[in-house]
């Protein structure tokens, strides 16, 4: 008897005191290109009153319960809903507007799966894009590729057959987590499991999220992969998946730990703050803390330094630089603070007395704020896109009478000018809106990652110190531009990785080599007795 694809869908937001997070989630469900059938919010004893954004939305049902859990709170959801598939959305992540349509063509085109699931995207706690792909297919045996990790990452990615689910038994309200994790393993053994690389959500990372709780998230990832063991060991492939799974399980936390280890140090530098995570992860993988500690200290005996000797060739130790892919998709974002933000930051601070009286900044007014204080009189934000919400002036660089002439003191124009084609054109606009005597900061990349987010489109270049003082020049007399690059051999090596700036030691980033620019800044400074018309 042919089996039918889902015609139904439903989306259960389950909430637990992210009212702050809540509209945005509701919202990526009514934009959907193929619009929900049911749309439930669960609410697991919340004190932060959801019910005053539910009420904003006459399609929401919004269902109270006691403080539950997370697993409990979807079972209410899934009781409630009477659509043939269901998707979980957590109340601070959101689904991308195909979700819902691309889950559907999946189940048309395997109607017997249990349950499908795409690729997903990760943004800040603001909704910035932070990495735009993950994503990794079954595989032939799904139950196997279980055993050896979540392949799925993101729950909301996920759509259900209702009715496989509530075969399977729901959520598992004893485990407070990865009940998702034990439902994909439950019903690998039951169901056909499909996937399909198109991104459908994006996960929120903030500072609540469950996931960062890394010695707890080992532990019961551990404990629900460990119910595997009995059904694992009846056949010689899925032991080894099982065995190995463990081992992926305690070396990605190990991971996490010694990373929050670090970075507390760095911040703090005491020993209060970083113990507990270095306990944590020798409590995790003792192996792998003490191969760390023998490589530190090997590195302290030998006292390395600008000046250290070449190693024999055959010698070189790549350890976890050993890889084809970078150790984050995103700059260092979702590690930290990408290790660009030091060189701008710095340069910034060293011209700080330029940024004073009307400024123009690209995106925000973050930096306008944070390094010209009351120096500032007016501050004023160019944005690309329309409708942007802190936007005085809209429209790109590079055309002409987008920003009024002789209208600014100062202009920070930070990595910018890679994304505009026409670059002389920006620069000339630039020049054009400085008052007589007014200055630009601007920096650019160099040795660089290319977005594959928003940017990727238009990312065009990437310059040198050498090529950003004949840009400028060509508008401002040469004698007032100035250059400066960043970077080092060490400094782009992490850059290009996406280590972030808290995980390494800031005095090897303040060495500059300019064979190795990561950033490459402009100082440039129109001459007080020149009228901005003439650069036009």
């Amino acid at each position: 008897m042919a089996v039918l694809a889902p015609a139904t869908v439903a989306v259960v937001i389950t909430t637990y005191n992210h009212a702050r997070f809540l509209g945005d989630a509701i919202d990526s469900v009514l934009a959907q290109t193929r619009r929900a059938d049911e749309l439930v919010v669960v609410d697991d004893g919340s004190s932060d009153d959801p019910q005053r954004v539910t009420g904003i939305y006459g399609e929401v049902r919004l269902i109270h319960q006691v403080n539950q859990g997370l697993a409990a709170a979807r079972n209410t959801g899934l009781s409630a809903v009477k659509s043939e598939a269901v998707v979980f959305l957590d109340a601070d992540d959101r689904l991308l507007p195909g979700a819902i349509a691309a889950g559907l063509r999946c189940f048309a085109e395997a109607p017997r799966s249990g349950f499908v699931y795409g690729g997903h995207r990760r943004i800040s706690a603001g909704g910035r894009l932070i990495s735009d792909h993950h994503y990794q297919a079954i595989g032939s045996d799904p139950y196997e590729t279980f055993l050896r990790g979540n392949a799925v990452g993101m729950h909301a990615s996920v759509m259900y057959r209702r009715d496989c689910l509530v075969a399977a038994g729901g959520f598992d309200p004893s485990l407070p987590r990865c009940e998702d994790y034990d439902v994909y393993l439950r019903m690998a053994q039951r169901y056909p499991i499909t996937s399909y690389s198109e991104p459908v959500a994006e996960y929120r990372r903030h500072e609540d999220n469950v996931s960062r709780r890394h010695r707890q998230m080992l532990h019961w990832v551990l404990s629900v992969q460990g119910r595997q063991r009995s059904q694992a060991s009846s056949n010689p492939k899925t032991a080894r998946a099982w065995r190995h799974g463990r081992a992926v399980w305690r070396d990605y936390y190990c991971g996490e730990m010694l990373t929050t280890a670090k970075t507390a140090w760095r911040q703090t530098g005491t020993i209060r703050k970083t113990l507990p995570a270095l306990v944590d992860a020798f409590a995790a993988d003792p192996g792998r803390v003490m191969r760390g500690a023998f490589r530190i200290a090997k590195r302290r005996l030998t006292k390395p330094s600008i000046a250290n000797p070449t190693p024999r060739r055959g010698s070189v130790r790549f350890g976890d630089l050993d890889r084809l892919q970078p150790i984050s998709h995103d700059f260092g974002f979702a590690r930290g603070t990408p290790i660009d933000r030091y060189f701008i930051e710095d340069f910034l601070a060293r011209h700080q007395s330029d940024i004073r009286g009307r400024v123009l900044e690209i995106g925000d007014d973050g930096y306008t704020r944070r390094f010209g204080g009351n120096r500032v009189e007016q501050s004023d934000i160019l944005h690309v896109n329309e409708g942007h919400p802190n936007a005085t002036i809209t429209g790109d660089l590079a055309s002409p009478g987008v920003l009024p002439a002789d209208g600014f003191d100062c202009l920070i124009v930070t990595q910018t000018l890679h994304l505009i084609y026409d670059m002389s054109s920006a620069v000339r606009q630039m020049y054009r809106a400085l008052k007589p005597g007014g200055v630009a900061l601007v920096t650019m990349p160099g040795i660089t990652p290319i977005d594959r987010g928003e940017w990727k489109e238009s990312w065009y270049w990437s310059l040198t110190a050498r090529s950003a003082r004949r840009l400028f020049c060509q508008a401002f007399a040469d004698e007032a531009v100035s250059v400066q690059s960043y970077g080092n051999v060490f400094a782009a090596t992490a850059f290009l990785h996406g280590i972030a700036l808290e995980e390494v030691d800031r005095k090897k980033l303040d060495y500059c080599d300019d064979a190795y620019p990561v950033i490459v800044a402009v100082r440039a400074r129109r001459r007080p007795d020149i009228e901005g018309r003439d650069a036009e």
